[in-house]
């Protein structure tokens, strides 16, 4: 029987301990050469939409998988079928795993490849995070950050007041340290060693003389040369900039707003950065990673669910029978 498991069923296997390093695993195997991941593509549907596809996988090695995303652009209510859907083969024995419908997966999947980024990027000391944002993104991404620092201090803004305190009040029982809303994105941004922008923004939440010497930026939201989060002269203080997928950011129809700039011509793949680590950072460099979307990501840690599922259903009929 096909495993079509929703975000209901995989909210509770979903641990940021585990998809860190299962990120990390994916990364290697891409820097080796073992991976497909390429740029999404789309199908127009004229005049309602289109369908955007992601396809990836592992090549080689135990966990031989192969898979896409699918999401749509149509217009209409939301509701539970208009998400996300991720199907799952093991390519070795030509089987298919099972499928994974909803919003959630992606959001951890984008959050778990953030925190690879913070582990990799950012100085080991960082313990002052800003959010810009507070939305499910902004939400794994902190989650995220949490799993590979040990944050004191969290400072949460985003334009609607209610919004930016309910999220800080939720965060500040799933995450040790001081969780608070702030009433401005300076007030958020300034001192802080690690700051997260998932916004939908497309004009720049903040501003470069902000940010502190030795921080490290994620950057979730809009990334193109007419529609960008962050401001273009940014790219005069990065001394690293990296990304999760480079067919990606020179995929899109746009091109991305640092593409003229003389950091770009320096872009990293996050790959290198995790089979090549790099000494810690000390001193007072400013880093960015822009997460793009690296394709394949999404079906190991959909195969990584579907296992997890199936174990604990088992363990349940055992204890039942027993």
């Amino acid at each position: 029987m096909l495993l079509v498991l929703t975000d209901e069923d995989i909210v509770p296997l979903l641990d940021m301990r585990d998809l860190i390093p299962l990120m990390e695993e994916f990364l290697r195997a891409r820097d080796s050469g073992h991976t497909v991941t390429p740029p999404r593509h789309s199908v127009e549907f004229a005049p309602f939409g289109k369908l955007v596809f992601t396809i990836g996988g592992l090549k080689t090695g135990a966990r031989a998988l192969a898979g896409f995303r699918v999401y749509d652009t149509f217009p209409g209510p939301d509701d539970e079928f208009d998400a996300q859907t991720v199907a799952v083969w093991d390519s070795k024995r030509g089987s298919l795993l099972g499928l994974i419908v909803g919003w959630v997966l992606g959001e951890w999947r984008t959050g778990a490849l953030g925190g690879v980024a913070i582990k990799h990027m950012s100085r080991p000391d960082a313990r002052r995070c800003a959010v810009l944002g507070t939305g499910g993104q902004a939400r794994t991404q902190l989650l995220a950050a949490a799993a590979c620092r040990s944050l004191t201090e969290v400072r949460v803004y985003s334009r609607d007041p209610q919004h930016r305190r309910a999220f800080a009040a939720e965060l500040a029982t799933l995450i040790k340290g001081d969780v608070q809303p702030t009433a401005s994105a300076q007030e958020a941004v300034e001192h802080a060693d690690l700051v997260i922008c998932a916004t939908s923004s497309k004009t720049p939440v903040l501003e470069t003389k902000w940010l502190c010497p030795g921080a490290h930026i994620n950057a979730l939201g809009p990334k193109m040369l007419n529609e960008h989060e962050l401001p273009t002269d940014i790219a005069e203080r990065i001394t690293l900039l990296a990304t999760d997928s480079i067919e990606q950011a020179n995929g899109y129809p746009e091109p991305h707003f640092l593409a003229a700039s003389a950091a770009w011509n320096h872009l990293q793949d996050l790959a290198t950065l995790v089979a090549k680590p790099v000494p810690p950072r000390l001193g007072g460099d400013i880093t960015l990673f822009s997460s793009c979307g690296l394709a394949g990501t999404e079906v190991l840690a959909a195969a990584h669910l579907l296992e997890r599922y199936r174990l604990a259903r088992q363990g349940s009929i055992h204890a039942s029978a027993g």
